[in-house]
């Protein structure tokens, strides 16, 4: 009835070849010609209630062919992958290459699929890393020096600011001169207090603190991770389909163009003033791309590999956080967001563990 041959392509695709028997193919005529009749509008008759005999004039043959083709197709697709044991990630590209009446249909088929990783030791990697973290790295420390560097930040940034004097330039054009701060205002307990829940200039001191070596703890754990993933990516050996590094390139430029249009400038206009077009960043990006393409399929393998799964409790409540704040965000894309981040969350504690 279905025969067919599978042969794998070039960067993680596959090409199904086959033949769908001609009984099996002509079982679909009538069906075909149903669903071709519910949209044909014939003088005399109600809509999806003309004869067959009349739509097979009215229809032509070519036609009902290839909705023929569409039905089966649709019908044995996901039996091909199924029985293949096929991990398609992408639309198929759908070739017919025979259609007839009372023979077999014959097409080809291209998709992209999951590729086969070959994941490096990567227990070994972040042991080996880590082993390089140095004790100063470890226990950090916030020097005076930090802390009033910190504080001396914050009370500039609360100083009031005074426009100098407008000028003119030339061609009478006015300009505003850029603010200056004035006076920085004094560190006590009025002051702090101003700034949030602190008792005095102690305990916003104190607070502050912890909070400056929570900081430099997190960046160094970032820096640590980085070194560790980094080290996976260029041990490890895929082929990566096209349609994965389009879909980062895709996410890439997408969030470009978000923080430029919240600058309240065109993203026309920013690619005018840069000098390039979108074909160029995406040239410009693509090894980036390729670099995030690769981090989730790891990142995915090692789940796999160590069953690793987020905590669905976790997920809920994360889930929750999103829709309170993003009021029109897909239940179902906020989920499964979380459980990618919670889940990813995971993988990293299992590295940082060896």
């Amino acid at each position: 009835m279905l025969k067919i041959t599978v042969k794998k392509l070039p960067n993680s695709e596959v090409e199904i070849e086959g033949e769908l028997g001609s009984e099996a193919f002509e079982g679909y005529f009538k069906q075909a010609l149903k669903k071709l009749g519910e949209r044909v509008k014939l003088d005399g008759f109600r809509e999806g209630k003309v004869p067959e005999s009349v739509l097979l004039a009215n229809i032509p043959e070519m036609q009902i062919l290839e909705e023929m083709a569409q039905l089966a197709l649709n019908e044995h697709y996901p039996k091909m992958l199924e029985d293949e044991k096929i991990d398609a990630i992408s639309r198929p590209e759908i070739s017919i290459i025979k259609l007839a009446r009372n023979n077999p249909l014959g097409f080809k088929i291209k998709t992209a699929v999951l590729p086969e990783i070959k994941l490096p030791e990567y227990k070994d990697i972040a042991k080996k890393i880590l082993s390089k973290v140095t004790d100063a790295e470890k226990n950090i420390e916030v020097s005076e020096e930090d802390l009033e560097n910190t504080i001396m930040d914050i009370r500039k940034s609360r100083a009031p600011k005074v426009h100098m004097a407008e000028h003119e330039h030339k061609e009478g054009e006015v300009h505003p001169e850029p603010e200056l701060p004035k006076e920085t205002p004094e560190l006590n307990d009025e002051f702090v207090r101003a700034l949030g829940p602190f008792k005095d200039v102690a305990d916003f001191k104190d607070k502050l603190k912890a909070n400056i070596k929570l900081e430099k703890e997190n960046q160094q754990k970032e820096k640590t991770r980085l070194k560790i993933i980094e080290k996976i990516i260029d041990d490890s050996k895929m082929d990566i389909p096209e349609i994965l590094v389009n879909i980062e390139l895709d996410k890439i430029l997408y969030k470009m163009e978000s923080d430029i249009t919240q600058m309240g400038l065109k993203f026309e206009d920013y690619l005018k003033h840069l000098n390039k077009t979108i074909e160029d960043l995406r040239k410009e990006f693509r090894g980036d791309a390729e670099k995030k393409a690769k981090l989730a399929l790891i990142l995915n393998e090692i789940a796999k590999a160590e069953k690793i799964v987020a905590d669905e409790e976790q997920v809920a409540q994360e889930v929750a956080v999103i829709l309170e704040h993003y009021k029109d965000a897909d239940p179902e894309r906020a989920r499964i967001h979380a459980e990618n981040v919670l889940t990813n969350e995971k993988i990293f504690q299992f590295l940082e563990s060896q």
